[in-house]
């Protein structure tokens, strides 16, 4: 399914992608980065919240950091205040690398267990069936805020994985 070296090539392009998406958010107003769009978490701010959430919530499970103690229907308000948002995003970029950076073999071997909040249940799945979760999660949720990003007039970068330098 993946190889160690999977991981950390994500976790760039995560970050790459989320340094241009905030970038050009930011050429936003807050007005317009909150307007409901239509999206699942609504808005610009809430999709982009509730990915920090969400990557907040699997290194919690994977690698033992604080868990952001918010349920999945308040993960688009996790965090209300724009440039705190940035920064944190910043830092769970950089925290993802640093994770990804250290995958061997047996990093991504046996099974993963966890409970899930949104289907109130024990799960268990292949480690790295979870791994590529973590990622693809991602890229689905930034591809919904590059069409909102589209939408309101602003021109995200490419988004390529074969392109990033």
């Amino acid at each position: 399914m993946i190889t160690p070296a999977f991981a950390p090539k994500m976790a760039r392009y995560n970050a790459w992608q989320n340094e241009s998406l905030f970038a050009v958010a930011d050429t936003l107003s807050d007005e317009a980065r909150r307007a409901d769009r239509g999206a699942f978490f609504k808005s610009i701010h809430g999709t982009l919240n509730h990915l920090l959430w969400a990557d907040a919530m699997w290194m919690s499970r994977l690698a033992g950091d604080p868990n952001p103690n918010v349920s999945i229907a308040d993960s688009a308000s996790f965090r209300a205040d724009w440039a705190v948002m940035k920064s944190e995003r910043a830092a769970m970029d950089a925290r993802l690398i640093a994770f990804a950076d250290a995958f061997d073999e047996a990093a991504l071997d046996g099974d993963f267990s966890w409970y899930s909040g949104a289907k109130q249940m024990d799960i268990v799945k292949p480690r790295k069936l979870v791994i590529v979760h973590l990622f693809n999660h991602q890229t689905h949720h930034r591809g919904q805020v590059h069409a909102m990003l589209t939408a309101a007039g602003a021109r995200p970068q490419d988004t390529d994985l074969i392109f990033m330098s």
